[in-house]
């Protein structure tokens, strides 16, 4: 019964929604259209690179870790301190965004991780990424940088723990159900050929997802040129977002050029570009090394079991991943950031709760939050609501919530944003009143 309210409420709304949408209104057209481009982008830049690789790795935590090895490390009866070290910085050194780290997060959790160390993982993939860090506090300035890794880093245990305390008889349960459990089979393999497979599967995705930093110099066929920050690439156009004014356009404002209109763009000279111009050099060597690794040492029967549970995590997952960056597209052009930024102008509760709010909806690609404050910054944001969102976003999404919701709930995922949304409210209020 449950299930069909639930298919009830989906139907309902896609009709409230087409029937009552002003597709007549130039606003809502617009929204229409960004919301297709960001879904292409997503499509473009995110899927092949990002997700589904993160999609494999996920069906090989079910296939081939040892149930009783998570037990030992993440469950609810492991070692807290071990267990959210283990989970804080096994998500810190993915360094990829959200998107990537919730195919795994649903692996481990699915396998029996227990809720706070699953959690903590969770929140440090996208939160903790050091390039992010340092690409904050050289763009943001230094304090903001420090006041970000310092609040990431706390935030992961802080977060694990509280949701470990308030579902802590759900998490009862879930022990006496593991400890009932028989006792696990003999491994097929020896750990460190697990452990070598699995080393290499991320080490795809790490370098599949590496990100660039975006800091061009863009040079257009009419002869003119421009630095700026590249946000976005679709099929046929780019969205960059001005480090100078260009012609009638002002410093952090976004332009859209077509691709034929732009004659050269010029990358910053640095090894993290470096090894974006290699990665998938760097990629395919880890994807080679994975499929010797699985003819060699893995039996028939296995790997189709892996095909199977990668296969049923995208039915689960990237459905919720493409309607939610789409619904992100077309509601984020119906609030530009010049409204955003008017609402975020000081270091009340409100400005910091917004900023808040804002970020853990949004949707942020790897890196792309920097720009987007440094233009909320110029538009008039304080730096408290600055820290809040910086805190919520990357962790946090539409597409994150819905892909959360259906792996562990809806009364799990509520309170989960919850606790993130209050606490970087807190956090950046505290650092705009002090920073």
């Amino acid at each position: 019964m449950k299930k069909e309210w639930k298919i009830f409420g989906a139907m309902l709304t896609v009709f409230l929604v087409a029937y009552f949408l002003p597709l007549s209104d130039p606003k809502v057209k617009t929204a229409w259209v960004e919301a297709i481009k960001l879904l292409q982008w997503y499509a473009r830049n995110h899927t092949l690179a990002c997700v589904v690789p993160a999609l494999f790795i996920a069906g090989g935590i079910i296939t081939f870790l040892s149930k009783s090895a998570v037990m030992r490390y993440l469950g609810p009866r492991a070692n807290k301190p071990l267990a959210y070290a283990v989970a804080s910085v096994s998500g810190a050194v993915l360094a990829v965004c959200s998107c990537s780290v919730l195919p795994m997060f649903a692996g481990i959790y699915q396998l029996g991780a227990g809720l706070g160390p699953a959690s903590a993982f969770l929140y440090s993939g996208p939160a903790i990424n050091v390039l992010a860090i340092f690409l904050t506090a050289r763009v943001l300035g230094l304090s903001l940088g420090i006041a970000r890794v310092i609040g990431a880093v706390g935030f992961a245990f802080v977060v694990g723990l509280l949701m470990a305390w308030i579902f802590r008889h759900g998490e009862r349960k879930k022990l006496d159900a593991a400890m009932a459990m028989p006792e696990p089979e003999v491994p097929r393999r020896p750990l460190w050929k697990t452990a070598l497979y699995f080393v290499c599967m991320i080490s795809f995705l790490v370098f599949s997802d590496w990100y660039n930093p975006g800091d061009v110099v863009v040079h257009t066929t009419d002869g003119q040129q421009f630095k700026a920050v590249m946000l976005q690439e679709m099929k046929d156009e780019v969205v960059f977002q001005l480090n100078e004014p260009w012609g009638e356009h002002a410093a952090k404002e976004k332009v859209t050029l077509a691709k034929a209109s732009i004659n050269g763009i010029d990358e910053a000279k640095t090894w993290v570009i470096a090894i974006h111009h290699i990665k998938w050099y760097l990629a395919g060597a880890m994807g080679l090394a994975v499929l010797l690794m699985v003819w060699r040492w893995f039996e028939r029967d296995e790997v189709k079991e892996w095909m199977h549970n990668t296969w049923d995590f995208a039915k689960l997952l990237v459905p919720l991943l493409f309607g939610g960056v789409f619904v992100v597209g077309f509601v984020g052009t119906l609030l530009p950031e010049k409204v955003v930024a008017g609402a975020v102008g000081d270091n009340s509760l409100l400005s910091n709760l917004v900023g808040s709010v804002i970020g853990a909806f949004w949707y942020f690609a790897t890196l792309t939050e920097i720009p987007i404050c440094e233009a909320l910054g110029k538009l008039g944001m304080h730096k408290g609501p600055m820290l809040a969102l910086l805190l919520a976003g990357p962790a946090l999404s539409l597409p994150s919530m819905l892909v959360i919701g259906k792996v562990m709930g809806w009364k799990k995922t509520l309170v989960f944003c919850a606790i993130i949304v209050v606490i970087s409210t807190g956090v950046g209020m505290l650092y705009g009143a002090i920073g």
